[in-house]
């Protein structure tokens, strides 16, 4: 199979068919063989019976439960994706679906392993940004330059990997919250994975289900943990 799709998803009954119908006709046009793998964090809503009765071939559901995180959700879609190449993106799109065939082109012209998006190239990442998740987001990066010395925008929700390359790292990552992300470009930059970046903007925007305070608290905590597994070879 050319590409995976995987769409980590929680209590998301109000949108999963509008996203499964917008991705596949997106995925057919770019003529390639592929799967949307649609993973149910434990959702309460009744949206992993419509992902079954959605009655598109190329679609599979993945799920547990009860609620672990979106970092679990992730790997285990991860780690069950059937394609040379894996996507993965929200189940919102919020990075729009034409940037598939940028992704995918990348990958053709050169040999990174992974490919991921960032909001702080190109200018206009965080124009649809409330000022409140400008702040936070802007912080968190910092600190996570800081704490690892890599230059990415780790929090970004649009990521390509290599199948191997995804291999290597989701069967390496334990970190099931929202700062999974960061855990993912440690172990990638451990194992000595090549990294590009693609500028990417919010085109759909909707309120984050992230707790700002909270959540934010929690992430902060998880980079310095997170940091010293990874250093130490766990």
């Amino acid at each position: 199979m050319d590409v995976s799709l995987v769409i980590p998803a929680y209590n998301e009954s109000k949108i999963v068919l509008d996203t499964i119908r917008t991705v596949s006709a997106r995925l057919a046009e770019l003529k390639v063989e592929y799967e949307v793998l649609i993973v149910d964090d434990g959702s309460t809503d009744g949206m992993g019976q419509l992902v079954r009765d959605c009655g598109d071939p190329h679609v599979r559901l993945e799920g547990y439960a009860p609620n672990c995180g979106k970092g679990r959700a992730v790997r285990t879609g991860m780690l069950a994706a059937r394609g040379d190449l894996i996507l993965c993106t929200d189940a919102d799109l919020a990075y729009g679906v034409d940037i598939f065939a940028v992704l995918l082109e990348r990958f053709r012209a050169g040999d990174a392993g992974l490919v991921i998006g960032s909001r702080r190239l190109g200018g206009e990442g965080y124009k649809n940004y409330p000022p409140l998740r400008i702040f936070m987001s802007k912080c968190f990066g910092l600190l996570s330059h800081m704490i690892s010395g890599l230059p990415y925008d780790t929090q970004c929700g649009i990521k390509a990997y290599r199948r191997q390359a995804a291999r290597d790292i989701f069967s390496r990552c334990t970190t099931d919250g929202f700062s999974f992300d960061f855990e993912v470009l440690m172990r990638a930059d451990k194992l000595g994975l090549k990294v590009e970046q693609i500028p990417v903007s919010v085109i759909n925007f909707r309120e984050s289900k992230v707790n700002v305070v909270k959540d934010s608290i929690q992430m902060f905590r998880d980079v310095f943990y997170i940091r010293r597994k990874v250093r130490s070879g766990k």
